[in-house]
């Protein structure tokens, strides 16, 4: 097929060979299949923010770092340059979560290199070596539903611990590859530490998994996954392969309230005795 303008680059400097075929496309990108010398990979093509669906919303970007001021304030201001910043951090933000999920053991694809919004990476392929399909467009048993569920919580539980939530995780962002759900789209991952919509968007990634394969299996819709891993990574007891209940125990113990102002209290008084220490 004829090679689109924005691989043209990719082709010119020898990283590309052949661009085989169109994959799919999507509302922030077109992905092709290109021969890379003897490999057969992925070639994401980021689409120009005019032409994207999906803004780059400022509730994902909270949190994440830019190199320096005077980019921060362009991209504040919203100038030509600032929007070329924000162009760049947007594709950046795939690039290195990819990189990290990769080396955290999540089940996502080899990223390659960013160059010129074209982003290269692995092919991910199910068990005859085609094009893997999309984990919608695929009929699942109960029995295939509940595996494929319970292999994808551990895949956002691997992915929290690395300090990363996907933001946009669903049926239409996962493929079914020869070894398993293989997680993709990552431009609008969140950091976890740093993001204030971290435990919102944790649970509305988990809440689509389960709307999703409870259409296979029914239970899995009133499970409460989010929330108890959030919980644990919040406590620090969060680890890949942490077995998981699917709900959450409430507390309904009746607080001590007057242990608590006793508390409080020492930690006055022992605040104002550093205080005259360090006057004195």
């Amino acid at each position: 097929m004829k090679t689109p303008k924005r691989i043209e680059p990719l082709v010119a400097e020898g990283l590309v060979d052949e661009v085989v075929c169109q994959l799919m496309s999507g509302k922030e990108a077109n992905v092709y299949m290109v021969r890379c010398g003897d490999e057969i990979r992925c070639a994401k093509v980021y689409k120009d923010v005019q032409h994207r669906s999906f803004r780059n919303n400022t509730s994902y970007q909270e949190g994440r770092k830019t190199k320096n001021s005077r980019q921060l304030r362009a991209m504040e201001k919203g100038s030509r340059y600032g929007r070329q910043m924000q162009e760049e951090a947007w594709q950046s933000a795939e690039v290195n979560a990819l990189y990290r999920l990769a080396d955290a053991g999540v089940r996502v694809p080899q990223p390659y290199l960013c160059y010129e919004g074209v982003l290269l990476m692995d092919l991910v392929t199910d068990a005859e070596g085609h094009p893997a399909p999309r984990l919608n467009d695929v009929e699942l048993t109960r029995d295939q539903a509940l595996s494929f569920h319970a292999d994808l919580l551990e895949q956002v539980v691997r992915m929290l611990c690395a300090g990363i939530i996907h933001g946009d995780l669903s049926e239409y962002n996962i493929l079914v590859g020869a070894e398993g759900p293989v997680i993709i789209d990552l431009p609008q991952a969140v950091d976890a530490a740093g993001n204030n919509n971290a435990s919102t968007m944790l649970e509305r990634d988990v809440a689509n998994l389960a709307s999703y394969f409870g259409r296979f299996v029914p239970e899995l819709i009133d499970s409460d996954y989010g929330k108890e891993i959030w919980r644990l990574y919040q406590s620090g007891d969060l680890i890949p392969g942490t077995k998981l209940m699917g709900e959450i125990v409430i507390d309904e113990r009746i607080a001590d309230v007057s242990a608590v102002l006793e508390e409080v209290k020492m930690a006055l008084q022992e605040e104002e005795r550093r205080r005259l220490y360090q006057g004195s």
